[in-house]
């Protein structure tokens, strides 16, 4: 069993204080940071002593069965994020905002931003990528909700990207990231995502900045990880290189199902230990009041 961190004695009743990730960084402490989208997986994940959850837009793949991040919307969003944060106590809840919430206006983003804040009981918001990114970056945390960034490899625009591929492996395009991991830092960012990022471009960008760095597909050199939530539990087999399958949850669930269709079609489920009983003197009044409706509705 791993040492578990400390719980934070606040009035945020526990909760891991937003400034304690910058101390982490400093402290060289390693992030652990993971997505889920119920009660359950932010129950288990903060039992397991993960520092930050990350309600991800993902789950349009891994829950809701499209093919990318993109139908994603907010007021399915705001269902996963409330049931993450009944289960979750003392991880940040960063709430993914997805694609067409804050792309619109600095207006929009921060109107959704405070949805996810106010009705989805998020910590914080992330957003992806630069550039046009910054202005609502700004904008947000300037009205007080924090923001992670999001840059390398950014889903929601896979298709100008070319697709699912590892981003900034040419000179030019590595300092791009370097320039955007750089300008999301000004903007107000408390810690930025680096996805499928080369690894020594990202260990470059982990050490010149001031907030932490949380890879996916970017090496061990940033400050922490994060992986989703079905890809590291094995729901299927496969998946991106970087991820690493802690459990093969996937057959187990699949055979277990198997065995519980088996029962019910042999009659071998319920057995007795799964009913319930009803006192035999009930039991005989109640045929009796049936018996009795039967006789007067032949009357």
């Amino acid at each position: 069993m791993t040492e578990k961190p400390p719980s934070y004695a606040s009035w945020t009743h526990g909760k891991l204080p937003l400034t304690e990730i910058a101390e982490m960084k400093r402290r060289g402490q390693k992030i652990v940071m993971v997505t889920a989208y119920d009660a359950p997986g932010g129950r288990l994940s903060d039992a397991a002593g993960v520092d930050i959850i990350l309600v991800g837009d993902s789950a349009a793949m891994v829950v809701l069965g499209h093919d990318s991040t993109v139908p994603a919307r907010v007021d399915e969003m705001l269902v996963l994020t409330r049931a993450v944060t009944r289960g979750a106590a003392r991880p940040l809840v960063v709430a993914d905002m997805p694609f067409g919430s804050f792309q619109v206006s600095d207006e929009d983003a921060l109107e959704n931003a405070i949805r996810f804040v106010k009705e989805g009981g998020a910590d914080a918001v992330k957003l992806e990528g630069g550039g046009a990114t910054l202005p609502r970056v700004r904008t947000i945390v300037d009205a007080g909700i924090p923001v992670m960034g999001h840059i390398g490899l950014t889903p929601q625009s896979a298709t100008m990207l070319g697709g699912f591929k590892a981003q900034g492996r040419t000179a030019e395009k590595a300092r791009r990231l370097f320039s955007e991991a750089r300008a999301l830092e000004r903007a107000g960012c408390f810690s930025l995502v680096l996805e499928a990022v080369p690894a020594p471009v990202a260990a470059r960008i982990t050490e010149t900045l001031s907030i932490p760095t949380i890879g996916i597909g970017a090496g061990a050199g940033c400050d922490g990880q994060v992986l989703v939530y079905h890809d590291l539990l094995g729901y299927q087999e496969g998946g991106p290189r970087f991820v690493k399958q802690y459990a093969k949850l996937g057959p187990e669930i699949q055979a277990a199902l198997e065995r519980y269709a088996e029962d019910v079609r042999a009659g071998a489920f319920p057995e007795a230990q799964h009913t319930y009983a009803i006192p035999a003197e009930e039991l005989e009044l109640f045929e009796a009041e049936l018996l009795e409706e039967r006789r007067t509705e032949h009357e």
